[in-house]
C-alpha cells in the first residue's frame, strides 16, 4: 500500500494580509523592501509580493514565449516575514479587528486605529 504524502499546512489557515495590501518585509534577504500583495496562499501560509523575492526561472521556448531563456519573477515568501504598513504614518503595524455600528467587521491598524479595508 503506498504511503500518503502529508501536506504541510497549519490547522488555522487565516492570514493577516489580503490581496492589494501594502506590506513591508521584516526578515530575510529582502528585508526592508515594500510592496503590494499580488496573491495570498492561505494553505501554504505564503504571500506573493510585487518586486520582492525575485528568482530566475529557466523557460523553454513555447507559443507564448518563442525565445525561451531566463525569466525573472516573484516567488512566494512566508506570511510571518511581512507586516502591514500603517496608512497614516507609513510605519509597520499590527492588525486588529473591529465591528462597526452597521455590524460590518473591518481590519484596523493597531498603531493609528485607521480602518484598512
Amino acid at each position: 500500500m503506498p504511503r500518503l504524502k502529508k501536506v504541510l499546512e497549519s490547522h488555522n489557515n487565516k492570514l493577516h494580509v489580503k490581496k492589494d495590501d501594502n506590506v513591508i518585509v521584516i526578515s530575510g534577504k529582502d528585508k526592508g523592501k515594500k510592496g503590494r500583495v499580488i496573491a495570498a496562499f492561505p494553505r501554504e501560509n505564503r504571500v506573493l509580493i510585487e518586486g520582492v523575492n525575485i528568482v530566475k526561472k529557466h523557460a523553454r521556448p513555447s507559443q507564448a514565449n518563442p525565445q525561451g531563456g531566463i525569466i525573472e519573477q516573484e516567488a512566494p515568501i512566508h506570511v510571518s516575514n511581512v507586516m502591514h504598513i500603517d496608512p497614516k504614518s507609513g510605519k509597520v503595524t499590527r492588525i486588529g479587528y473591529k465591528v462597526l455600528d452597521n455590524g460590518k467587521k473591518v481590519r484596523v491598524a493597531k498603531r493609528s486605529g485607521e480602518v484598512i479595508d
